[in-house]
């Protein structure tokens, strides 16, 4: 799920009954992104970690964007307590759809 301009990377799911998280197995470590459910529409995305050896290769945004694109195809909303993923929300109008402030 990717727009071009970022690598494609095999993102995993891992969803309990109030929180998961998306997480990329990387070599030097794993990347993730956690959320907390509130009901049954809306995701609290609260943190956002990659390994600083693997920072600004876009594997932050790729987490982000497969969150918006599985929200939206399950009409979902997103509110984005972590600062990287408010601030990708910032850069990107075009999810909008899917953003709960």
């Amino acid at each position: 799920m990717s727009n071009g301009t970022e690598p494609a990377f095999s993102i995993q799911h891992e969803e309990g009954e109030t929180r998961g998280r998306y997480v990329i197995h990387l070599d030097k470590g794993n990347a993730e992104m956690t959320y907390s459910k509130a009901g049954d529409s809306l995701l609290i995305i609260d943190h956002t970690f990659v390994p600083s050896s693997m920072r600004k290769q876009s594997i932050g945004a790729a987490l982000v964007r497969h969150a918006v694109e599985e929200a939206r195809h399950a009409g979902k909303k997103i509110m984005p307590l972590c600062s990287f993923v408010n601030a990708q929300f910032a850069r990107h109008p075009e999810w909008n759809d899917v953003l709960d402030r």
